[in-house]
């Protein structure tokens, strides 16, 4: 199929218009989205840079510490293999206002309670009720904007998904600072809650999405015909590749940027997180080239720059790792928005489900790729961790090029 063709087959009338670049609503929804992934992402990842608290008040330990985190996103990436089903059955926008709703509630309870396992057992929680957005998101672009005009609008969502991840860092090391970390919990829990209020007044509603059965036979059916397309399996696998290499970058630059020759003070080696606001521009720049060059072509382009950014990373100098960051992030923020958008295009049916598919595939890769990349590091230096992911990059081209010829 071709990924550039527009498909009306599951459009709910369609002689209702899409949403168009340029038009009022198209900016709104875009604005919303954006709002939407910002909030998902600051709530999913603000209890890192918490870590220390954590096990100064609960007596627990680093390794137990991270479990905040770690739960969340297991929780979240299973739950997603539903959470478009769910989705099909019920409606796009009623499941992310109340994914946000829930989340956010469920954050000011986190900030509330008083002992480390139930802080958990509200995380986890957190990671079912999140799992409501991000594959939902992108299957109500992938029907209500016009797929001229979808790549920006997915670039937009991810990169307000790279600012939210970057800024609920931030915003709880402040707040941590000025007050207490259950403040900072507290206060992005109520910014989700207001993200929710502000999806539900303002997010154009669903004029192409036809309901579905959500039921387990449909459910079978649906994953079926979406995992014997191998243009289907080529883009669930770009998911796990490029998230992998990117994860696995981030996880061990920080080691090297702190031993000899830079040994960077913490503060320093933690501003690497500040490139992440690179992915609000490459986002949509790249999702407009897709639209105007085809999205192989500039995927194929997107992978090229990552693989030049992890070069430059190998330079021993900071003249060579600093831009070798900023370029492998920028390129990775616009490969994602292009597979995004083409997953939503290529899937005629059941979208929901092919977006939850394709996002545990990516949430897969940062696990496993994440961990994998210790064991290289520990064995060859930041060497072995650039060839590993150097060499899931190189799949990546040759998957691209696959999807290439069976347009």
């Amino acid at each position: 199929m071709r990924d550039d063709i527009k498909t009306g087959a599951d459009s709910a009338d369609p002689g209702t218009a899409y949403l168009e670049a340029g038009t009022p609503a198209y900016r709104r929804a875009s604005r919303i989205l954006f709002v939407a992934g910002f909030s998902t992402f600051a709530t999913l990842y603000c209890v890192q840079p918490l870590l220390p608290d954590f096990v100064q008040e609960f007596g627990v330990s680093p390794a137990e510490s991270s479990l905040s985190l770690s739960l969340t996103t297991g929780v979240l990436a299973v739950a997603l293999l539903v959470a478009g089903a769910i989705s099909d059955g019920i409606g796009r926008k009623p499941v992310m206002v109340a994914a946000l709703a829930a989340a956010g509630l469920l954050g000011v309870v986190g900030a509330l309670m008083p002992n480390w396992h139930g802080f958990l057992a509200v995380r986890a929680l957190e990671g079912l009720a999140l799992s409501g957005l991000p594959a939902v998101a992108m299957a109500y672009v992938s029907e209500e904007v016009d797929p001229k005009s979808a790549g920006v609008a997915m670039g937009l969502y991810i990169g307000g998904t790279a600012i939210g991840g970057m800024s609920g860092r931030v915003l709880t090391a402040v707040v941590t600072d000025l007050g207490s970390w259950r403040l900072a919990v507290g206060v992005v829990g109520a910014l989700a809650v207001a993200a929710a209020v502000t999806v539900w007044l303002a997010l154009p509603p669903s004029r192409h999405f036809v309901r579905r059965a959500a039921g387990l036979k449909a459910l079978v059916r649906a994953w079926r015909d979406l995992l014997t397309d191998v243009g289907m399996l080529g883009l669930f696998s770009l998911g796990f590749l490029l998230m992998g290499g990117f994860v696995t970058v981030f996880n061990y630059i920080g080691f090297r940027l702190s031993e000899p020759p830079f040994e960077l003070r913490p503060a320093v080696v933690g501003a690497v997180f500040l490139v992440y606001s690179f992915g609000v521009v490459s986002s949509p720049l790249f999702g407009g080239w897709a639209g105007r060059f085809g999205s192989g072509r500039t995927l194929a382009g997107a992978v090229a720059l990552m693989v030049a950014g992890l070069a430059l990373m190998e330079v021993d100098s900071l003249w060579g790792i600093a831009p070798g960051i900023a370029l492998f992030t920028f390129a990775f923020f616009g490969a994602h928005s292009i597979v995004s958008a083409w997953i939503g295009r290529r899937a005629a049916v059941a979208r929901g489900q092919a977006s939850s598919i394709y996002l545990f595939c990516y949430y897969l890769g940062s696990t496993l790729a994440g961990t994998l990349g210790g064991l290289f590091w520990h064995r060859y230096g930041w060497s072995g961790v650039a060839g590993f992911v150097g060499l899931l990059l190189l799949v990546a081209v040759a998957v691209t090029a696959g999807l290439q010829r069976s347009r």
